[in-house]
């Protein structure tokens, strides 16, 4: 990976870190926690892809291992969050653009899922069942719940920070940089724009043929004449 991209996957993996033990574990919600560590890997790998991913993940799940108060094995969550970057890693367009906001939704849903359930099958093979008596569909269903839910506040935001950290083209300022941004993808279903200025060129086009034939014209007239 690049050094922009280390330094700002670490300070954000920290401060989502942070804000993840100090606010929201402390809440107190009905069945799983909100993941904003979760949310900020899925918000580089759709960016990086499915190898920056997997390492954002694997460091991100390395040092949530390792913080207090974690109270479960050493490269557990690790394991999870490095499986989940890369797979979310996989859906990146080769074009940097996502022209709505379902493929991300669906991305954190099954993430949200697909976590839950390997952190619980990860912790069944070293004898944790904590999940067991919590209750894992109840686990699952708030865990997809309270991610969705966060993710339109949190994924776009570090996508943007991702691609202007990358110095990428398409996060340059300006409408055909915003028409492809590709987290533009949750706010919009598409750019009209676009399509309405490659019209516009069609008409004018039109117009100087038009132009041109009745010139054409008045000159063969003249020459009869």
């Amino acid at each position: 990976m690049r050094l922009n991209r280390i330094l700002l996957s670490s300070a954000l993996v920290v401060v989502a870190l942070v804000i993840q033990v100090s606010v929201l574990a402390r809440l107190h919600l009905p069945g799983a926690v909100p993941d904003l560590l979760l949310l900020t890997v899925l918000g580089l790998a759709m960016v990086y892809g499915h190898v920056g991913g997997a390492l954002v993940g694997f460091g991100a799940g390395l040092l949530a291992d390792l913080a207090p108060p974690a109270d479960h094995a050493a490269g557990r969550y690790a394991l999870v969050l490095c499986v989940t970057g890369y797979f979310a890693g996989l859906i990146r367009p080769e074009n940097g653009r996502l022209k709505s906001a379902t493929g991300p939704m669906a991305v954190v849903v099954a993430a949200a899922v697909g976590s839950t359930l390997l952190y619980a099958g990860v912790g069944a093979l070293v004898g944790d069942t904590a999940a067991r008596h919590v209750g894992l569909t109840g686990l699952l269903f708030s865990a997809a719940l309270y991610d969705l839910l966060l993710a339109p506040f949190v994924v776009p935001g570090i996508m943007w920070l991702a691609r202007r950290a990358d110095n990428d083209p398409l996060a340059d300022s300006g409408p055909a940089a915003k028409a492809g941004d590709i987290s533009t993808g949750w706010l919009s279903s598409g750019t009209g724009l676009r399509i309405g200025s490659q019209r516009g060129g069609l008409g004018a086009l039109k117009a100087k043929a038009r132009t041109r034939s009745t010139r054409v014209g008045r000159i063969k007239g003249v020459k009869r004449l």
